[in-house]
C-alpha cells in the first residue's frame, strides 16, 4: 500500500456565549479578527538564572507518569528556559520530547510552574492512536475512571471533583473527522470543605485508547488565600426567596451561527439581568462583579450612543489612503523598532462586509510581532485593531506606557472618545454597555462592551469590543456588526411576566467560592442562581422552551438491527444529517450526493458555506452550480482526487452502486495509480464476470473495506445509507493507517 504522509491538525472552537451572565474575573470580552481565533496571551523570559535542570524536570515528569515513558532517554527532551507571563512571578518550565517508536512518531510537552514545579499543563501525540478510532477501546465510562485516577495524584488531587453538568465529549462546530480518534473532555472543579472554587480547574482530555494526551489547570499562582467559614451560613431557602424577589428577566435579539452551513438566524430570549452575580453566603448581602453590598445595583435601561447617524470618517478611499492612514496609526517612538505594512488588500470579511486588511509588522534585532488591521472600505473606519506596541517596547524593555489610575467612569469616557474618532458611522445602531467592564488589575485596563439595539431590544452576539489602557490609551477595537436582513417580530412573543413565571419555576442556588479579580487574596462564600441546574439559563421567548448550555443540541439517534452504533456515530460527528429520526430509513438506497457527502466529511473539515464570498466561483461539472446544495461537497471531491471533473455532468440524484463506491473509496486512498492496472488483479468472487472496475473492487476487498457477501461482490447493487455507515467506518481505519492526507 502507498504509505501517504499524515499530516495532523488541531481544531478549536469557541463556545457560542448565551446571554450577559459571566463570571466573576473571566468576563473579558475577546477582541478577535476575522477569523474569530483569540489572541495568545504573551510569555515574558525570566530576568533571573533558573537553578533548574533539564534532569529535574525529567525526573519529576516521570514520577507523574511512572513506567509510562521509560523508553524516552534524556536526549529525546528538550527544556526551555523559565519564563513567567506578564505581572506574575511564577516561574514557569517547558519540557518538550520527541522519539520516533517502531517507525511512529510520538512527541509531547509538559509545563511546570513554581518552586514546587507543579505541572500546569501537559500535552502527548501517542503512537497507537488507531486504537481510539471508532469504535473506540475505551468507553466513556472508563475514560472519566482514568481522569478521575489521574488527578488523585496532584498534591490536594482528592479536594478536585467532576463537573457533572458539562458535555464530556469534545464538541465540533464543524464535523469531527473519522481519521482522528475519540476524545473525552472532563473538567474538574477544585473544593474547600467540599465547595466548588469557581476560578480553579482542571481540564483533562483521555483517548479512545485509554491515553492522557491533555492536561491543564489554570495558572497557579504562588499567592496564599483565605477563606470565608462555612459557619452561619444563611439558609439557602431564606436566599433563594431574596433573589427570587429581586429576579429580573430581559428581552434580547440572540445571533445564532451555524458554523456548518454558515446560516445566520436570529431569535427573541429572555435572559436574567446582570445586576448581581449572588448572595454573599455569610452576611446576605449581594455580591456583584465588582463588590459586596446592601443595595441591589439598578438595572442599567439602554441608552443608545448617539439617537442620529453621525458622517462616516473617510469617504473613497485609495490603497495609497490606506497606507497613510495606518502608518500614521501605527507609528512607534523608537530607533530600534521598524514598522513594516507588507501587503493592503481588499476582500469581504467575515461578517459580509467590504474591508481593506492592512498585513503589518513590527520588527527589531531578533525578534518581531506581525499581525493585521482591518479597516470598513465604504467609510474608512477602523473595524478591527489592536495595539501591538507596548508588547513590542515592553519585550526590549523600553515600555512607553506612562500609567495611570483611570476610574472605570473615566475609562468609559475614553472610550466612547474613541468610537466616535475611529467608527462614527456605527454608533446609532449600538447602546452603552449593560454589563460591567472586565478590570486587567494587573495592567490596570479596562474592557468594555457596546450591544446593537434593534427595535430598542439589545442584541447578544452583535457589539462593539474596545479596551482602554491605564495610561487612557487605545489598545483593542472590534466591530462585530452582523449581517441581519429580518429580525423576528415582538408580537406573538412571550410576556416579561410570562417568562419570569418560567424563571421562577426553574431557578436554584448554587454555593460556590468565589474572588473578585486575580488580585484578590480572599474568596467569598456566594449563593449563584441557577436555572436548570446551569449557571446559564436562556429562554426562548417565542416558544417558551429552553436553550440548552452553550447552544448545543442533543444529538439525533437511529436505529437498525447491525448499523446502528456506525450510523449514529456519523449522524453525532455532523457528517451524516438526519432532520428526521422518525421517518429516516437506513435500509433506504442512497443518492450520489448524500454517499459524495458522508465520504468528503469522513476525510475532511468541512464548513459548507463558512468562507467569504470568492468572486468567481469553480465549477468542475456544468450542472453543479453554486446554487447547488451538493456544490462545496461536489468540488471539495474534485480536489480530493475522488471524483474526475472530465465527465462533463455528476448526477446527484442517482443512486450509488458497490462497484461505483469501490472506486471512490480507492481514490480517496490515495491509490488510484495502483488500481488502473486492472490487468494484474484476480478478483476471487462468484460474480467476476459482471465486475468492470477489476483493480479498484480488488483493493476494496482485498482491505476488506467493502467485503463479499455470500462469495459475491454484487458490484450493480445500489447501496443504502445503513452499507455506506458501516464502510465509512472500514474506509477510515485504512486511511488512518496509510496516512491519507486530512483535508480543511
Amino acid at each position: 500500500m502507498v504509505n501517504l504522509r499524515r499530516i495532523g491538525i488541531t481544531v478549536t472552537t469557541a463556545a457560542l456565549s448565551l446571554g450577559l451572565v459571566t463570571s466573576v474575573g473571566h468576563a473579558q470580552t475577546t477582541v478577535n479578527g476575522q477569523g474569530g481565533q483569540a489572541e495568545k496571551p504573551l510569555i515574558e523570559v525570566a530576568a533571573t538564572e533558573s537553578t533548574v535542570s533539564k534532569n529535574d524536570l525529567i525526573k519529576k515528569f516521570k514520577e507523574i507518569f511512572p513506567n509510562k515513558f521509560d523508553y524516552l532517554t534524556s536526549n529525546d527532551f528538550h527544556m526551555s528556559s523559565g519564563h513567567h507571563f506578564p505581572g506574575e512571578d511564577t516561574i514557569r518550565y517547558d519540557l518538550s520530547f520527541h522519539k520516533t517508536v517502531q517507525g511512529k512518531n510520538i512527541h509531547g510537552g509538559i509545563t511546570f510552574a513554581g518552586e514546587k514545579l507543579e505541572i500546569e499543563s501537559f500535552y502527548f501525540s501517542p503512537a497507537n492512536e488507531s486504537e481510539a478510532l471508532f469504535p473506540a477501546k475505551v468507553k466513556e465510562d472508563e475514560a472519566k475512571e482514568i481522569a478521575s485516577n489521574f488527578i488523585k495524584k496532584f498534591p490536594n488531587g482528592d479536594q478536585y471533583k467532576l463537573n457533572t453538568n458539562e458535555s464530556n465529549f469534545y464538541y465540533f462546530y464543524a464535523n469531527q473527522v473519522l481519521t482522528e480518534p475519540i476524545r473525552y473532555g472532563f473538567t474538574f472543579g477544585r473544593t474547600n470543605k467540599d465547595i466548588k472554587i469557581s476560578d480553579q480547574q482542571i481540564h483533562v482530555t483521555v483517548l479512545g485508547n485509554g491515553e492522557i494526551t491533555e492536561f491543564y489547570r489554570n495558572p497557579l499562582s504562588n499567592k496564599s488565600h483565605t477563606f470565608d467559614e462555612t459557619t452561619q451560613l444563611k439558609m439557602q431557602s431564606e436566599v433563594l426567596k431574596k433573589i427570587k424577589e429581586n429576579l429580573s428577566v430581559q428581552l434580547q435579539y440572540q445571533i445564532n451561527h451555524d458554523y456548518q452551513s454558515g446560516e445566520r438566524t436570529v431569535q427573541l430570549v429572555y435572559n436574567p439581568t446582570s445586576q448581581f452575580v449572588g448572595v454573599h453566603a455569610l452576611s446576605g448581602d449581594w455580591y456583584t462583579s465588582k463588590e459586596i453590598t446592601s443595595s441591589l445595583p439598578p438595572r442599567k435601561s439602554i441608552e443608545k450612543l448617539v439617537e442620529k447617524p453621525l458622517p462616516a470618517k473617510h469617504k473613497g478611499l485609495t490603497v495609497e489612503d490606506v497606507k497613510t492612514l495606518v502608518n500614521e496609526l501605527l507609528k512607534v517612538d523608537s530607533e530600534d523598532v521598524t514598522l513594516t505594512i507588507h501587503h493592503v488588500g481588499e476582500t469581504t470579511n467575515y461578517n459580509g462586509k467590504e474591508v481593506y486588511v492592512v498585513d503589518y509588522s513590527y520588527e527589531y534585532k531578533n525578534g518581531g510581532y506581525g499581525t493585521s488591521i482591518e479597516i470598513d472600505k465604504q467609510t474608512g473606519e477602523i473595524i478591527q485593531y489592536h495595539d501591538m506596541r507596548n508588547e513590542v517596547l515592553n519585550n526590549l524593555g523600553k515600555d512607553e506606557s506612562k500609567g495611570g489610575t483611570l476610574t472605570s467612569a473615566e475609562a468609559l469616557s475614553k472610550a466612547i472618545a474613541y468610537l466616535k474618532e475611529w467608527v462614527p458611522s456605527y454608533l446609532h445602531n449600538y447602546a452603552k454597555p449593560i454589563a460591567e467592564p472586565y478590570v486587567d488589575q494587573q495592567l490596570g485596563s479596562y474592557s468594555f462592551t457596546f450591544p446593537r439595539v434593534v427595535n430598542g431590544i439589545a442584541v447578544t452576539g452583535d457589539e462593539i469590543s474596545i479596551s482602554i489602557n491605564s495610561d487612557g490609551k487605545l489598545s483593542s477595537l472590534y466591530v462585530n456588526q452582523q449581517n441581519i436582513e429580518e429580525w423576528p417580530q415582538v408580537e406573538g412573543a412571550l410576556s416579561n411576566e410570562k417568562a419570569k413565571e418560567r424563571y421562577l419555576e426553574a431557578i436554584g442556588v448554587e454555593l460556590l467560592y468565589m474572588k473578585h479579580s486575580e488580585e484578590d487574596k480572599h474568596y467569598s462564600l456566594v449563593y449563584v442562581p441557577t436555572y436548570n441546574k446551569l449557571a446559564i439559563g436562556s429562554l426562548d421567548a417565542t416558544s417558551g422552551e429552553w436553550i440548552s448550555h452553550y447552544g448545543q443540541k442533543d444529538s439525533t439517534t437511529v436505529s437498525h438491527p447491525t448499523a446502528a452504533n456506525e450510523l449514529n456515530y456519523l449522524i453525532q460527528n455532523k457528517i451524516l444529517d438526519v432532520k428526521d429520526p422518525a421517518s429516516f430509513n437506513a435500509n433506504e438506497k442512497i443518492s450520489k450526493g448524500e454517499a459524495l457527502s458522508v465520504l468528503v466529511k469522513s476525510l475532511s473539515y468541512f464548513y459548507d458555506g463558512m468562507y467569504p464570498e470568492q468572486e468567481e466561483k469553480p465549477q468542475s461539472f456544468e450542472n453543479i452550480g453554486p446554487d447547488n446544495k451538493y456544490y462545496n461537497v461536489v468540488e471539495r471531491a474534485v480536489t480530493m482526487g475522488i471524483l474526475d471533473a472530465s465527465a462533463g455532468t455528476f448526477d446527484t440524484e442517482a443512486k450509488i452502486t458497490r462497484e461505483e463506491l469501490a472506486v471512490w473509496y480507492i481514490k480517496a486512498l490515495g491509490l488510484e495509480q495502483a488500481a488502473k492496472h486492472k490487468d494484474i488483479y484476480k478478483v476471487n468472487v462468484k460474480d467476476a464476470d459482471e465486475v468492470t472496475q477489476t483493480g479498484y473492487v480488488a483493493l476494496a476487498t482485498a482491505l476488506e473495506i467493502l467485503p463479499t457477501e455470500d462469495g459475491k461482490f454484487s458490484p450493480k447493487k445500489e447501496v443504502t445509507y445503513a452499507d455506506v455507515a458501516v464502510s465509512t467506518i472500514r474506509l477510515a481505519h485504512k486511511a488512518h493507517e496509510s496516512g491519507v492526507e486530512i483535508y480543511y
